[in-house]
């Protein structure tokens, strides 16, 4: 995004420069009704859009959506901006032109955040630069402390206003060979040692009686008590606890725990 010079189909290069003068004589005649000045005054004072477009290159959003965005709050200043202010027409337009791309840049978040979770952030954001500011390191414990807010609470504020990731986003780019997020994500209920473990108690159950299995699937599966699975076993309770005792063990000596 940084070399692109074409957005919304115009050469940023080629944008014109209007003196204070111009600017001020092309607000006079457009508030008048010109519409030949309204038309130049735009486009002389989209440099000023494109400055602060250049601020959200970070955020991973369209260079052209986020641009247009801009020239709406340029011309929302324009429409709302009164000569009677006597102030420079930019010093009016630049909070507008940033508050339009902020709202446009929050609605398209595929992930919505509330106003007081993200208000929080904010504050964090700036505690955290304060700390820094003495040369010292923002961790968490120490911005939850300076808040008097717990810590998890700062760590929650911080992730919500985190922009979200592709897992196909590449961390490394090396002679060709890209590793992209994906390849760093692994599912640790499957692991080695867990998938192991699951062969050794299907071996271990395997070697119980169909009675002992029965029993154990409904104790620890269905979450019977004893005495209900006496009934639907058609043996005593204390036969039962017996049976469940004898087939945790036999499973334990199987696997070796």
């Amino acid at each position: 995004m940084l070399s692109k010079v074409v957005i919304c189909g115009v050469d940023t290069t080629g944008l014109p420069k209007l003196s204070a003068e111009e600017n001020e004589e092309l607000m006079r005649r457009l508030k008048a009704g010109d519409k030949e000045a309204r038309e130049r005054f735009i486009v002389g004072n989209m440099r000023l859009v494109l400055s602060l477009v250049k601020r959200f290159w970070a955020k991973n959003a369209n260079a052209d959506d986020v641009f247009q965005a801009g020239c709406v709050g340029l011309i929302k200043s324009i429409e709302n901006f009164d000569l009677k202010f006597g102030v420079k027409f930019s010093t009016y337009a630049v909070p507008m032109i940033l508050g339009e791309i902020k709202r446009y840049l929050r609605d398209s978040n595929s992930l919505r955040v509330s106003r007081s979770i993200r208000d929080a952030a904010y504050k964090i954001l700036k505690v955290r630069e304060s700390i820094e500011a003495r040369d010292e390191e923002a961790t968490i414990e120490k911005i939850a402390a300076e808040m008097q807010v717990k810590e998890r609470e700062v760590v929650y504020c911080l992730d919500a206003i985190s922009d979200p990731v592709s897992i196909y986003d590449p961390v490394y780019n090396k002679a060709g060979d890209t590793l992209q997020l994906l390849d760093q994500l692994c599912d640790e209920s499957q692991s080695d040692e867990i998938w192991t473990e699951r062969v050794a108690l299907r071996e271990a159950i395997s070697r119980l009686s169909e009675r002992e299995r029965k029993i154990l699937m409904l104790r620890y599966y269905e979450g019977k008590t004893q005495t209900e699975i006496s009934g639907e076993v058609g043996i005593s309770q204390a036969q039962v606890s017996r049976l469940e005792k004898n087939a945790l063990g036999t499973i334990r000596r199987e696997m070796g725990v």
